[in-house]
């Protein structure tokens, strides 16, 4: 089942998320209704509070690509234990925040630890791409979105398009939910 996607100014993109158990009621189900949300978007990544829960849950698949390998996982609990390299960017985009896109500075190595769907224990050294994709949705269950790591006047060029977004009037070929305080009427 397709999830609508919850759009930037939502209070749950803003939450530390906790961690969750085997015993999280329809697991299964909810990792396989992120997948097929995340697909109909057309994203690489999709985390747990872009569906309104503000738990340790994301999901990645980089896809194919020419210069990696496709690298498509399932992440419970993670934990980043070390990021390094120097700072490369890229221009990131995000599903809770559509149309805008960036120039974001990320560490282009990590070692992240976290359980699979299947409650296996991990801990992966992940670069490139994929590593960029895994720190944007980890990003998102330490309730920090990309645009706050931009400057101040990128920040500040980018409001009115951002308070748009909250407001619900933004067009995408998925479902979202918008924020409480601007229901569409």
């Amino acid at each position: 089942m397709k999830l609508p996607i919850v759009a930037y100014g939502d209070p749950v993109l803003k939450k530390v998320c906790g961690p969750i158990d085997e015993s999280y009621p329809e697991l299964n189900t909810l990792i396989e209704n992120m997948w097929e949300t995340m697909y109909n978007a057309s994203g690489v990544g999709l985390a747990a509070p872009q569906v309104g829960l503000p738990i340790r849950l994301f999901v990645v698949d980089t896809g194919d690509n020419d210069e990696e390998e496709r690298y498509k996982k399932v992440f419970i609990n993670a934990q980043i234990i070390s990021e390094s390299g120097e700072p490369w960017g890229f221009n990131e985009g995000c599903l809770s925040i559509p149309e805008i896109r960036e120039e974001v500075m990320r560490k282009p190595n990590i070692v992240i630890s976290y359980y699979d769907e299947n409650w296996m224990k991990h801990e992966d050294e992940v670069s490139g791409f994929s590593a960029r994709v895994i720190q944007h949705e980890y990003d998102h269950i330490e309730g920090k979105l990309f645009t706050e790591k931009l400057s101040l006047l990128r920040k500040q060029l980018l409001k009115g398009k951002l308070d748009k977004i909250a407001k619900g009037e933004v067009r995408t070929d998925y479902k979202m939910r918008f924020p409480r305080q601007y229901k569409r009427r």
